[in-house]
């Protein structure tokens, strides 16, 4: 009796979820309960901890390859829109006005004549033969002066009065050429002597005097052609060879070589220091380019190629130079049109586009 009202109250229970019945073994008995509940508790927490890692893992991946590709699709796009699309290194654009207002002249790669050199160092002076000293005829006082030092004169103009020692009389001193008063050496009340009270030049026409070592005097005839030049400016001109000075110089051994030059706009002022490139021989060669045609930038040596509206640097090997031409031994051929003067304009163009670019 006391059995079955145990097995009715067990049941109430069971009905109203109040326990939970378990089967005992023996051994679980044997290990307890409390055994049981941390294996059970362990493999839940191992469980949960895996399916954590998984999805974390999961997600890691799926963001890394996410930013991956939008990283990508990014840097794709800049590079579809970005300035190394827009501009070309080494290349720039000038329309036809804007290169013709900057003085930008093209010609075509041909052959030419390069002309073997001899390079002469020298300095413009006054044409000695229509140099003057001007003098007084008698000595005596100076009584009137009547031009200034840079001042032009014509021939037969008066220069000074001089009242004569002995005659007492005042007689004039005039120009014996046309010119300008380089010198002035005397004032009212001087007294007029031996010495020159005046030095007039015509500087119309000037000579460039070139010094020639003796190694080099066989070289050098009357006659030769000598592009003279300045180092400064690049201001030049073609003449003769007007004479050869008979004497040496008795410390430097030289002989001088005079060219004569036409001197009308008063640009060869003398004292200048200038360089003369006597033509000694010449050979032709089948491509060359204007010496202002050539440039250096990034190391290279260059000349701009047109195409179209657009200039490009061309790198080229350079062979012989006159000074003019400078023949081209690689880097164009011949029609090619290139850029004879204003090339630093466009090397100007080409590295501003590439700081531009760059920045």
């Amino acid at each position: 009796m006391k059995h079955s009202l145990t097995i009715i109250a067990l049941g109430l229970l069971l009905a109203a979820g109040s326990i939970t019945l378990y089967t005992v073994t023996p051994a679980m008995a044997e290990t307890g309960h409390d055994h049981a509940d941390h294996d059970d508790h362990g493999h839940d927490d191992e469980k949960g901890h895996e399916h954590d890692d998984d999805h974390g893992d999961d997600h890691k991946d799926e963001d890394t390859h996410e930013h991956k590709e939008k990283s990508d699709d990014d840097h794709g796009e800049d590079d579809g829109h970005g300035h190394g699309d827009e501009h070309e290194e080494g290349r720039t654009e000038i329309d036809a006005e804007a290169a013709k207002a900057a003085g930008i002249v093209v010609r075509k790669v041909q052959p030419a004549n390069i002309q073997d050199v001899l390079t002469l160092t020298g300095r413009i002076m006054l044409n000695r033969n229509t140099t003057a000293d001007v003098r007084a005829r008698f000595s005596g006082i100076v009584r009137s002066v009547k031009v200034n030092l840079g001042e032009k004169v014509t021939k037969g103009q008066v220069l000074a009065t001089v009242e004569a020692n002995e005659s007492l009389r005042v007689y004039t001193i005039t120009a014996p050429t046309d010119g300008v008063v380089l010198s002035r050496n005397t004032n009212i009340g001087n007294v007029a002597g031996g010495d020159a009270l005046f030095t007039i030049a015509d500087l119309s026409d000037v000579w460039a005097e070139f010094h020639v070592f003796p190694r080099d005097i066989s070289k050098v005839r009357e006659n030769q052609q000598v592009r003279v030049h300045t180092l400064e400016n690049g201001k030049e001109v073609e003449a003769p060879v007007t004479l050869i000075l008979p004497t040496a110089d008795p410390l430097s051994q030289t002989v001088i070589a005079v060219v004569s030059i036409p001197n009308s706009n008063k640009a060869w002022r003398p004292g200048m220091t200038v360089e003369g490139d006597v033509h000694i021989s010449e050979k032709r060669v089948p491509l060359a380019v204007t010496k202002e045609a050539v440039q250096r930038m990034e190391n290279k040596t260059v000349v701009f190629v047109k195409e179209g509206d657009g200039y490009e640097m061309r790198p080229v090997k350079l062979g012989a130079s006159d000074g003019k031409y400078i023949e081209i031994r690689e880097g164009l051929k011949a029609g090619e049109q290139y850029v004879s003067q204003g090339s630093f304009i466009v090397k100007a163009d080409i590295g501003k586009a590439a700081a531009k670019h760059e920045h």
